[in-house]
């Protein structure tokens, strides 16, 4: 499966970003998808990941609340809705995906990446 993630920018603090991430080659239902992000200097890191169906969910703790994971599989697209945006959520994010019935957490647990969107939150 290929996965094209876009939608970052550049927003306030306090502002909100959709991320988006389009998938293509193979049935994306049968897909986990999770979405990390890498800030400079810094290694990539866990934010979100959503089961096949998307019934479940879970989160990093430095995103919990503020961001939501979800997904239509009709239309082949992940999403991520980041709300309350700080500037330490500043990074590149990336999304991926793996065959399983469940969601994971690890990035090695992933086969398929997208090539990241940048986002930065300016103070």
């Amino acid at each position: 499966v290929q996965l094209q993630a876009f939608g970052g920018g550049l927003v306030q603090a306090g502002g909100s970003l959709r991320l988006s991430c389009v998938a293509s080659g193979r049935t994306f239902s049968s897909y986990a998808v999770g979405w990390f992000r890498q800030a400079p200097g810094k290694e990539r890191e866990f934010v979100a990941a959503i089961d096949w169906s998307g019934a479940v969910t879970h989160y990093a703790n430095s995103v919990k609340g503020r961001f939501t994971i979800s997904r239509d599989n009709a239309k082949n697209t992940a999403y991520l809705q980041m709300n309350s945006l700080k500037p330490e959520d500043t990074a590149v994010y990336y999304c991926a995906a793996t065959s399983g019935s469940y969601y994971y957490t690890l990035a090695t647990t992933y086969r398929y990446w997208g090539q990241g969107t940048e986002v930065t939150v300016s103070s």
